[in-house]
Order: C-alpha cells, then structure tokens, then sequence
C-alpha cells in the first residue's frame, strides 16, 4: 500500500473521471500520476484495484491508452471519442448469472492486464447512462481535471472550490479593484 502524501488535488471521482485526473497541473507544469508502475500501483490501490491487478507494464500500458480514449470522448466528441473507447471495451464483456442471491453480473476479460482499463471505461458507460450532463471540466482556463457532478442542481463549475474556485474568485475581484 502507498504511504506517501497523495500528490493529485483531485480524487475521489467515480473511476472513469478518476482515471483522467491522474494528469493535473501543477504551477504551470503537467503532471502524469501513470508515468511509471508506482504510480500505477497507487492509482489501483486508490481505487480498490490492487488486490487483483499487479501493477505492471501490460496494465499501465492499457490504462495508458482507456485514458487517452476517456479524454477524447469526455474533452472532445462521443463521436470522436467512441472508437477509441469502444477498442477498450472489446477486451472484455459482462457475464449476467443467476446465483444464490439472485441476479448478478461479472465482467470477464479477453486479457486479465486489460481489467482495469476496461473497468474505467464501463464506468463512464454507466456515468452517460445516468447524467451525462453532469460529467464536467473544471471551468478554471488552467485546470484540466473532470468531475461528475452531484450538487444539488447541477451547477458545480470547479474541481474544488477550494483551489480554482478561488482563484477565479480571487482573479475577478482583482479586476474589479482594478477598474475602480
């Protein structure tokens, strides 16, 4: 388990979005959570992944490629970004079963190192299904990280009010000032 202070300013989003905030800025300079198998085994341990998936090669290589698919869909178009997800999505399916309990379902993968590639991008399959309205950027010119919204009415802009909600407030009354 990692022990060293979180780096990223954002977690706790549903994977998929999880996933695309492992790239931030930092004072200008991008940082990439995926740029090595550390961080890889932090990113599954964060998300309740490490217990089944080793953070090797094969699944930074294939978390590499579900997030550049993600940020094509969710920054630019489904229609640009659809491809590239659904070639995520082709290493694995859903197998429904009947069991003691009742229904259930299990994902199956074509290749064990794709799992969590593919668990992220299933997740943002469900996160369209249920409000894709709510899958948002912060609205900060300089940040680049994504949230799903669950305010009451919808209308969270930042990443963290905290952070770049302050510096767009911060930025505003300094021009304010300024006009006077």
């Amino acid at each position: 388990m990692p022990t060293a202070r979180e780096p990223r300013p954002l977690t706790g989003e549903p994977l998929a979005l999880d996933l695309l905030n492992t790239r931030w800025n930092r004072e200008g300079v991008t940082q990439d959570l995926l740029d090595g198998t550390e961080g890889l085994a932090r990113w599954l341990a964060d998300n309740g992944l490490d217990g089944a998936h080793p953070a090797d090669a094969d699944v930074l290589r294939h978390l590499r490629q579900a997030r550049e698919a993600l940020g094509a869909a969710v920054d630019g178009s489904l229609e640009e970004g659809a491809p590239l997800v659904d070639a995520v999505l082709a290493h694995g399916r859903i197998r429904a079963r009947l069991t003691g309990e009742g229904a259930f379902e299990e994902p199956e993968f074509t290749d064990p190192s794709w799992a969590p590639a593919w668990l992220a991008a299933r997740d943002y399959l469900d996160l369209l299904d249920r409000a894709p309205d709510r899958i948002r950027r912060c609205a900060h010119e300089a940040c680049v990280l994504h949230f799903f919204d669950t305010s009451r009415n919808g209308t969270r802009r930042w990443c963290s009010m905290a952070s770049c909600g302050n510096r767009a407030k911060a930025s505003r009354h300094y021009a304010r000032s300024k006009e006077s």
